[in-house]
C-alpha cells in the first residue's frame, strides 16, 4: 500500500510530466463528518463536525500571465481561465475560482497557477469534497501570494466564495471542520458568534463507520437552496407574528418553548423545517454532553432522533439513506445511525462499539444489497488534523 509520501510523490510525478515543471506549493484539506447538528449552520445555529482521514490536495507553481491551468485527477480533464474574468462554469473550477474571487475581495493579490487536484474525498457523498477543495487551493494561493491568512480566517474566506460566488447559501460548517480539524477531537461550532469549542472524542472509545448510498447529491441541485429559503420564509412569517425579534437574523432567535405558538401561526411545512432547526440545536449539546460523559447509549439515542427529524420534518432523507439507518440500528454493538451531511443522498454515519466494525459492516451490505441489488461503499474515518501545508521540494 502506498503511503502518504508515497502518494504525495506519485502526484509531483504526475504534476512535472503534466506541466514540464517541478511543483513549487502543495496543501492538503480534509474532508469533514458532522457528527450532529444538520442544516443548523446557515440558521446560525450550532454544528459538532470533526475532520477526517480523507484529503484533497492541491500542487502548483506560479504563472506570471494572470491565467490558471487546471488538472483534476479524479474528473481527468484540464481547464484554464483567467483571473481577471472570473465567472461560473457549472464544473469542478468554479471550487477554484470560488477562493480566487473571496481572497481577491479581500485585498490578496493571486497570481497565476498551474496546479493540480486529487482526491480521496468522494464528490457527492456529504462529505464535504468541496469545502475541502477551497480550503486546499486557498492555503496554496495565500502562500504563492506571500500573504498570510490565520486558519480561521481563510475558513471565512472560502465560505464567502462558496455563499456568495457560487451562490450557494451554505453555512461556515464545513470549511471551519477542514480548516480547523483536530485528531480525535469533534469541534463545537456556534455558528451565530463562530466560537469554535474542542468535544475530545478519545482513542479506541467508539468508532465511526460511514456508508454511502451510492445517491451522489450537490448543493447546487436546487432542493439545498429550497431549505434555506424556507428557513427564511418561516423566520420572517415568525416575525410578522410577532414570536421573533423583529431585528432576528435567523432562526437562532427562537427556542422550544415557543414550538406551540410557533405551530399555530406557521404553516404546516414551515413549522416543520423551524421545529428541526430549534431541537436540532438542543440536540448537537446533548450529543456533546453524552460524548463527554462516555454515555454512548444517549449519544446513539440522539442521533437516532435527528434522523427521524430530517426524515420527517426536514424531509432530506432518501429510501437508501432510510434503509441505511434501519440496518444499523438493528445491529448488535450500532448505538446509532444517521445520515450525514445536507441529505438527498450521500453517506450515513453509525456510531459503532470498535470490536463490532466488522459486523455492523457486513449487516449493512448485506441488507442494502437485498434491497437495492448493490452493496454501498463502508469505510471507519478517524477524526483528523485540519489543513496544513506540504512540502515538494
Amino acid at each position: 500500500m502506498v503511503g502518504e509520501q508515497g502518494q504525495l510523490d506519485e502526484e509531483i510525478r504526475d504534476f512535472v510530466a503534466r506541466f514540464r515543471r517541478a511543483p513549487e506549493l502543495a496543501a492538503r484539506a480534509p474532508g469533514r463528518l458532522n457528527l450532529i447538528g444538520e442544516h443548523t449552520d446557515y440558521n446560525d445555529g450550532v454544528v459538532l463536525p470533526c475532520a477526517i482521514d480523507r484529503d484533497t490536495r492541491v500542487l502548483a507553481a506560479l504563472r506570471d500571465d494572470g491565467r490558471v491551468r487546471g488538472f483534476s485527477r479524479e474528473q481527468g480533464e484540464e481547464r484554464s481561465f483567467a483571473l481577471a474574468r472570473l465567472a461560473k462554469a457549472g464544473d469542478w473550477t468554479d471550487y477554484v475560482k470560488a477562493p480566487a474571487w473571496a481572497l481577491a475581495a479581500r485585498g490578496v493579490a493571486l497570481p497565476g497557477l498551474d496546479l493540480s487536484v486529487e482526491s480521496d474525498v468522494p464528490p457527492g457523498a456529504g462529505l464535504s469534497s468541496s469545502a475541502a477543495l477551497g480550503v486546499a487551493v486557498a492555503r496554496v494561493w495565500v502562500r504563492a501570494a506571500g500573504h498570510e491568512l490565520a486558519a480561521r480566517e481563510l475558513a471565512d474566506a472560502v465560505h464567502e466564495g462558496e455563499s456568495r460566488f457560487l451562490g450557494v447559501g451554505c453555512g461556515i460548517l464545513d470549511h471551519y471542520a477542514s480548516a480547523l480539524g483536530r485528531r480525535d477531537v469533534a469541534l463545537r461550532i456556534d455558528c451565530r458568534d463562530r466560537t469554535v469549542a474542542e468535544v475530545p472524542l478519545g482513542t479506541g472509545r467508539v468508532a465511526l463507520l460511514v456508508a454511502h448510498s451510492g445517491v451522489t447529491r450537490a448543493l447546487t441541485d436546487g432542493r439545498y437552496g429550497e431549505r434555506v429559503a424556507e428557513c427564511r420564509a418561516a423566520l420572517a412569517a415568525a416575525r410578522a407574528a410577532g414570536i421573533a425579534p423583529a431585528d432576528a437574523r435567523s432562526l437562532r432567535a427562537l427556542g422550544p418553548e415557543q414550538l406551540p405558538v410557533l405551530a399555530r401561526v406557521l404553516e404546516a411545512r414551515l413549522f416543520r423545517r423551524a421545529r428541526h432547526v430549534i431541537r436540532e440545536n438542543q440536540r448537537v449539546d446533548a450529543f456533546r454532553a453524552a460524548a463527554l460523559a462516555g454515555d454512548l447509549a444517549l449519544a446513539g439515542a440522539l442521533l437516532c432522533e435527528g434522523m427521524a427529524s430530517l426524515r420527517d420534518d426536514y424531509e432530506v432523507s432518501v429510501p437508501e439513506l432510510d434503509r441505511l439507518c434501519a440496518l444499523g440500528d438493528a445491529a448488535p454493538g450500532c448505538h446509532g445511525s444517521r445520515l450525514t451531511g445536507a441529505g438527498f443522498g450521500g453517506c450515513t454515519l453509525h456510531l459503532v462499539e470498535p470490536d463490532a466494525v466488522d459486523a455492523v459492516a457486513q449487516a449493512l451490505a448485506a441488507g442494502f444489497a437485498k434491497s437495492f441489488g448493490r452493496r454501498p461503499e463502508l469505510w471507519t474515518v478517524r477524526p483528523s488534523e485540519g489543513a496544513a501545508d506540504l512540502v515538494v521540494s
